[in-house]
């Protein structure tokens, strides 16, 4: 899911209790907060934990929502090679089960979904559009290459306080953004992580190369200096027109000892993936890693089993098929009101999945008045979000900074699926922006 900092991103299962599926499917439902366990080392790290409690969007009731609209606003990145409306049309997905389900104790929630080019003054004035003319209440399901570092100052002089999934640097770094992923940096990190665990003695590191990439590319090197261990920077043009040749240099970089991590989109790194086996090269290096683009079935399939144990993937959520209340209902929910969303089960569809329902859960919250300042508040105030999606507790705090998902597993292929291959682990604070944030969780008893 990543393309490049300023120009890329980044970018549940069949065997839950009859009881969960029937409630689900009919309701439609939601987890409260308390609904799955904090523990995900434990209730999340497989595909056969026990199923619990059925999950439901919003009140679960089975009635259809018919008072006047909640509005909120998502501003997303769509134009050629990089479209990321999967993750908005799926917050969008979530509300239209709540709707069906009571609403926000009665009334709709209405998404409205404007769409950019990676043009500042065009994402400036669609923020300005969503508050004054389309009158949204808040900020949900954002998913821009740029729209953070284009607009964090006006919604921090208006009041919002933004749900989002993350790419540039002040998705991660300002006050008023709290993002379900954890961006391409420090999904990197992890990547990294894991080629050092696999046993890599050097590392060769490529993303595409577009503005922004050293932001990216300073975490890996943190992480990989931390180990004493090489690390080689490279950066290619996408779309990649020669795969034979980077993957052969890649792997030349690495050595037999070393690893190959790559951060790109799922396509690109799959053009790399697939020339290093039809030159016979997949078995030349101890491992090859990719940050969360990679978790998708889309890539297992493509690669087959030849790749089994032998790609890591960084999974900042959960796989897709995991026996869990939230996963089930998110395959559901994707099932039943998810035809927009085009790449179906995925990283992508999930974080749509998540901000719907942290948004859902803080908007119940609220007594009085559905406005700017009570939803924001309420939004803010999250501090303890539960879901089987994610490793950890998410939240949002009065900081200058979140990076509220850096507990993360490790996926890899097996028969054409994506499975854990490592249990959650946390992203390295020798990368100084994660080490930042322990300090502020530190301080606010969060996640201890």
């Amino acid at each position: 899911m990543s393309l490049g900092w300023r120009r890329a991103l980044w970018l549940a299962a069949l065997g839950a209790l009859a009881v969960a599926l029937s409630v689900a499917l009919a309701a439609c439902g939601s987890s409260n907060n308390n609904s799955t366990s904090s523990s995900a080392s434990t209730a999340a790290s497989t595909s056969e934990a026990p199923a619990t409690t059925a999950a439901k969007c919003g009140l679960g009731n089975g009635k259809k929502a018919t008072g006047t609209p909640i509005r909120l606003g998502a501003i997303v990145t769509k134009q050629p090679g990089t479209d990321f409306t999967d993750i908005p049309n799926m917050t969008q997905a979530y509300f239209d089960c709540v709707n069906d389900n009571g609403g926000i104790n009665g009334r709709p929630v209405k998404l409205f979904i404007e769409t950019e080019q990676t043009d500042p003054g065009q994402i400036a004035s669609l923020a300005k559009k969503l508050v004054e003319t389309d009158k949204v209440v808040a900020i949900v399901g954002n998913i821009s290459l740029i729209e953070c570092a284009v607009n964090h100052k006006y919604w921090e002089a208006k009041g919002y306080y933004v749900l989002t999934a993350g790419i540039a640097p002040e998705c991660y770094g300002t006050s008023n953004y709290a993002a379900v992923n954890m961006g391409p940096r420090y999904s990197s990190d992890g990547a990294v992580q894991a080629a050092i665990r696999a046993g890599g003695k050097k590392i060769a590191f490529d993303q595409s190369n577009v503005p922004g990439t050293g932001y990216i590319a300073a975490g890996p090197d943190a992480i990989a200096k931390a180990h004493n261990v090489e690390i080689k920077q490279f950066k290619d043009t996408t779309p990649i027109k020669d795969a034979n040749s980077v993957a052969l240099k890649l792997v030349q970089a690495a050595g037999t000892d070393g690893s190959v991590v790559l951060n790109f989109t799922p396509p690109e790194a799959l053009k790399i993936l697939q020339a290093a086996q039809k030159l016979g090269l997949q078995d030349r290096v101890v491992s090859w890693g990719c940050s969360t683009p990679c978790n998708t079935d889309f890539v297992a399939k493509a690669l087959g089993p030849k790749w089994d144990n032998k790609l890591l993937v960084n999974a900042e959520l959960n796989v897709t098929d995991f026996n869990g209340p939230d996963s089930t209902l998110y395959r559901d929910v994707l099932s039943k009101y998810g035809s927009k969303v085009a790449g179906g089960l995925g990283s992508f569809s999930q974080m749509g999945f998540v901000l719907g329902d942290i948004a859902t859960k803080a908007m119940l919250g609220i007594k009085g008045d559905i406005n700017v300042k009570s939803v924001n508040e309420a939004i803010k105030a999250t501090k303890d979000y539960k879901t089987d999606i994610l490793c950890k507790p998410w939240y949002y705090l009065d900081a200058p900074a979140h990076i509220p998902n850096n507990t993360d597993w490790t996926t890899t292929t097996k028969q054409g699926k994506m499975v854990i291959k490592e249990d959650c682990f946390e992203i390295d604070a020798a990368d100084p922006d994660i080490a930042k944030i322990r300090a502020i969780e530190k301080k606010d008893n969060i996640n201890q």
